[in-house]
């Protein structure tokens, strides 16, 4: 499985603690092998997964690649953050 990484989700990491950058970097390669605290999302958001790092969440989605299962994670924020504005940012995207 390949995990592909969105900017926004580099540069959030990058701004963190080198605590913090390690744990989500590490959770974020036990992706390849879906282990980790992962729930699917539900209503609007159907269809994507977040991942539980601490205090932190990623959001990610799964894409069939011919025989390739990709793993994209598409935003990552705090836990008390993370849902609204993904969501708003959905929402934009789906406008345009």
């Amino acid at each position: 499985m390949k995990i592909e990484i969105e900017r926004q989700v580099v540069r959030f990491i990058s701004s963190l603690s080198p605590e913090s950058r390690r744990a989500l970097r590490q959770a974020l390669r036990a992706l390849e092998d879906e282990a980790g605290d992962i729930r699917a999302l539900e209503a609007e958001l159907s269809g994507f997964y977040r991942l539980r790092v601490g205090r932190y969440r990623g959001i990610f989605y799964y894409v069939q690649r011919g025989s390739v299962r990709v793993i994209r994670c598409v935003y990552a924020n705090d836990r008390q953050l993370i849902y609204e504005v993904f969501a708003q940012q959905f929402y934009r995207l789906l406008d345009k």
